[in-house]
């Protein structure tokens, strides 16, 4: 049996009761991506080019800080990793904490939260910050509810 590590990052909250349900599902460990600036809802407000998180995913080159942890990624085999939809995508952050680690030989499991737009791009902007890895698209978990957590996680693991 693998080792399950169940990483997410959640600027809102959404995400995070998301990768609770799916770590206690999977009976994985649970690690949270945290920025080193929290986010704000002004920050957040993507009709405004000019918050933070427009900004940030504008350029597709910047890395947000992140609290780097001590975390033994050698001791997982797979990763289900979560985040909330950003401009169609998975938000930089993650970029920082698939670069932050060594994932070389791991399985990574995508799964997210939107409020509308599916995953877009987002494999083909996550694999060059884990190029060494196997990135798979998982599935959008809007809704969050155990029932939909468990009929994906049993189908898929």
């Amino acid at each position: 049996m693998s080792k399950k590590l169940v990483a997410f990052f959640s600027a809102s909250g959404t995400t995070k009761k998301v990768a609770e349900m799916i770590a206690e599902e999977v009976k994985a460990d649970l690690f949270e991506i945290e920025p080193k600036v929290p986010y704000t809802k002004l920050d957040l407000d993507w009709m405004n080019k000019k918050s933070r998180s427009s900004v940030e995913m504008s350029d597709k080159k910047y890395r947000p800080a992140i609290m780097k942890k001590e975390m033994d990624m050698s001791s997982y085999d797979e990763i289900l990793l979560g985040f909330p939809i950003w401009w169609y995508v998975a938000p930089t952050i993650i970029n920082t904490f698939l670069e932050a680690y060594d994932f070389s030989g791991k399985k990574i499991v995508l799964f997210a939260t939107s409020g509308g737009s599916g995953f877009g791009n987002t494999v083909k902007e996550l694999q060059s910050s884990a190029p060494d890895a196997v990135i798979t698209e998982g599935r959008l978990l809007n809704r969050g509810t155990k029932q939909e957590i468990s009929e994906w996680v049993n189908s898929y693991f």
